[in-house]
């Protein structure tokens, strides 16, 4: 069990009462002459992320006060984990319906999550007494799952390389009995996944195709593609230094992809599961690959590269063309992909492509629901004349026009998908820029409680499509 909550009343617990601003003179007006002077002298108003430790006229604590804004708010309590005295257990002290008490459970464990690789953890967070009506296995694996996208992106890259990355993915399949194998260095030119080689030939960690396999083969296949550019210095086409200096989560995607196979797997969903990280370092060096270049990709197509900045698109290529070929039942992928994208949806939304406007619909729905913001954009086909080369097939960027970058990315990983496969394409920031509750700065996980949620509900009717196109 994570340390944050408990099950077993070892004490009295302390009730946690969320207030309004709207209804707190209605429950001062409940409260005895020392509870309500108190809060009057202390200027208690029940304005957001506001709290009162309300003692007894003897000094024993006997009640956590909060002000909340909406109490449907799951991120309401979340401030509290590392807040609380540690000396005592604490419970909502108010009825919620089941599933909404799960997203208010996995937002206080958010809340007590803190990165000390480098550095001891400066407290430990305050036990929440979690009811017996909640699927607390449900609730941790997401929680768990959150906590791998943070750590993964906030350690620093001399630390989260390429083969640390694929360490992380065999340790993953050391626990869940799945099997992983890598294509590595040379061997990626050898076995043509040139898009992946020629970006990350550059550094001396060599480039890599993380590959892990689990489940039984009479399920439906769903397959997971997530962007693993370990460090991003834009290649020849050199990144500023404000631009350079967060790219240590450019592998935010593989961060995400990760996570949610983690997740899928020890909640056992009956899936066959695959899991593609094409892990790179686009570095500078001799042999960095350069504007100009053709690079013939694994599907056959050639690419005139235009910007060696746009690195994500060409390993991410590779590895969707070699994920479509099993005809999977959904694709998805995840990436940090395009600054275009935290332009038109900021830095908290998710951009989601997909040519299934009903899975889209879903989707948005479910994360609308749950607080896991999604926001789709289009898959607009015209714009694919941005990507036309006089020399090869397309290329990997526009250097006509400065406009609708999140779009062209997708549409250019679109050609590396058969249009028999469902795909959805999320092109996520994967980091807080700032700290609130439940969600402190650094690396974040966007759109996966949202995705673990779909999936749950998606495998209970999903037409075995592969099996369907096999017999036809």
């Amino acid at each position: 069990m994570l340390e944050c909550f408990c099950q077993i009343k070892t004490e009295q617990p302390i009730p946690i009462t969320p207030v309004t601003e709207d209804t707190l003179d209605h429950f001062l007006a409940k409260q005895n002459p020392y509870i309500k002077n108190y809060c009057e002298q202390t200027g208690f108003s029940a304005k957001p992320n506001e709290y009162r430790l309300i003692t007894n006229e003897k000094g024993d604590l006997i009640r956590i006060l909060v002000g909340v804004q909406d109490i449907h708010d799951i991120w309401a309590f979340a401030f509290l984990p590392l807040n609380l005295p540690i000396a005592h257990t604490y419970y909502l002290d108010h009825t919620f319906e089941k599933k909404h008490l799960e997203q208010v459970l996995i937002a206080w464990g958010l809340g007590s999550y803190q990165f000390c690789r480098y550095k001891p953890c400066p407290r430990k967070p305050a036990q929440l007494v979690v009811p017996d009506t909640c699927d607390l296995e449900l609730v941790e694996n997401i929680i768990t799952g959150i906590y791998v996208v943070r750590d993964l992106i906030n350690t620093p890259t001399d630390d989260m390389l390429p083969a640390n990355l694929a360490e992380t993915v065999e340790e993953l399949g050391q626990t869940y009995q799945a099997l992983v194998s890598q294509i590595i260095g040379e061997d990626l030119f050898k076995k043509n996944f040139r898009g992946i080689y020629m970006v990350g030939r550059a550094s001396h960690n060599e480039p890599r195709l993380i590959d892990l396999r689990w489940g039984d083969q009479k399920n439906p296949k769903i397959t997971l593609v997530g962007k693993g550019v370990c460090f991003d210095t834009g290649g020849l086409n050199i990144k500023t230094m404000s631009g350079m200096s967060t790219m240590k989560k450019d592998m935010g995607g593989a961060a995400h992809a990760i996570a949610l196979a983690q997740m899928i797997m020890r909640a056992n969903l009956p899936v066959r599961l695959r899991l593609l990280i094409p892990a790179v370092e686009n570095s500078i060096s001799g042999n960095a690959y350069r504007p100009g270049d053709v690079i013939m990709m694994r599907s056959g197509k050639t690419v005139e590269v235009t910007n060696t900045d746009a690195e994500g698109r060409l390993i991410l290529a590779d590895a969707l063309f070699e994920a479509s070929n099993e005809n999977p039942d959904l694709l998805i992928d995840f990436a940090t992909l395009t600054s275009a994208a935290r332009i038109a949806l900021g830095t908290d939304i998710a951009a989601l492509f997909s040519p299934d406007e009903k899975k889209v619909t879903q989707l948005i729905q479910l994360a609308k629901t749950i607080q896991d913001p999604i926001w789709p954009l289009p898959l607009y086909q015209p714009y694919h004349d941005f990507l036309e080369s006089p020399v090869a097939d397309m290329t990997n960027c526009t250097t006509d026009q400065p406009y609708g970058g999140a779009i062209l990315a997708a549409l250019f990983l679109q050609e590396f998908v058969s249009k028999e496969v469902p795909w959805l394409h999320f092109d996520v920031m994967a980091m807080n820029i700032t700290s609130r509750p439940g969600r402190p700065k650094g690396g974040e996980a966007m759109a996966l409680r949202a995705v673990f949620w779909f999936l749950q509900e998606y495998i209970e009717f999903i037409p075995n499509l592969s099996d369907q196109r096999e017999k036809s």
